[in-house]
């Protein structure tokens, strides 16, 4: 087990989903999420494995690292976006100069839409029953 000092730890979020990741440094650039490689986490979802790959492709020195990501809650999309969250802020740890790359890209903004709640009297969150005049 590795002890803390050794990895950089961050969190990222997205919709109900919430990621973990630990850097881990002297690695070859492999990715886990929830013990699985990135491509049987996301399988067939090729656009999401993308997602969750794109900041460590912007910075060189990632490839130096291990990234091992659990993460927890919501749909598959939330979840590959806040693994991105996630990664980009431990990279942002890594070295500050990285902070003007990732910023630019919007990978360190925290995307703040959630599902909006049903309302009682409603069917649904915004939608309404039919109005009857008479």
């Amino acid at each position: 087990m590795a002890i803390k000092n050794d990895y950089i730890r961050a969190t990222g979020r997205r919709k109900t989903s919430v990621a973990q990741v630990r850097m881990i440094p002297n690695g070859e650039g492999k990715v886990t999420v929830n013990a699985k490689p990135v491509a049987a986490y996301f399988r067939g979802q090729e656009h999401q494995q993308r997602d969750i790959l794109a900041p460590i492709g912007l910075v060189e020195a990632a490839k130096k690292f291990d990234f091992i990501l659990k993460i927890i809650g919501g749909g598959t999309t939330g979840q590959a976006q806040a693994g991105r969250h996630a990664i980009a802020r431990a990279l942002v740890k890594l070295d500050e100069k990285n902070r003007k790359v990732m910023r630019a890209e919007g990978f360190l903004t925290r995307d703040p839409r959630m599902v909006e709640r049903k309302k009682s009297g409603q069917p649904k969150a915004r939608k309404r029953f039919q109005y009857s005049k008479r």
